[in-house]
């Protein structure tokens, strides 16, 4: 089982280097947005998840982009607009 996860890991390495790395970040970034929203919940930390959403989704698009995966980059694209709403709400209104 760790041989066949190892292998799916190398495997998307070896396709694209840079949608690896775009994923990698993209997925620490998301998680660490996410637990920030859990955890400041009843006074959420909007000056902080929602740029991280943002980035995250930003690197999602370029990701799915290389890897032509259209659904997911409509998917990430709708993220990162949301996103930049509410950036532009929280710092710029």
């Amino acid at each position: 089982m760790i041989t066949r996860i190892r292998e799916h890991f190398k495997k998307s390495y070896e396709l694209s280097p840079t949608a690896y790395y775009c994923e990698l970040f993209e997925t620490v970034i998301l998680i660490a947005a996410s637990a920030v929203l859990t955890f400041t919940v009843l006074d959420p930390a909007t000056t902080l998840f929602i740029p991280m959403y943002f980035v995250g989704s930003c690197l999602g698009i370029v990701s799915t982009i290389i890897r032509v995966a259209p659904m997911a980059t409509v998917l990430c694209s709708w993220f990162a607009v949301m996103n930049l709403v509410a950036m532009i709400q929280l710092f710029i209104l």
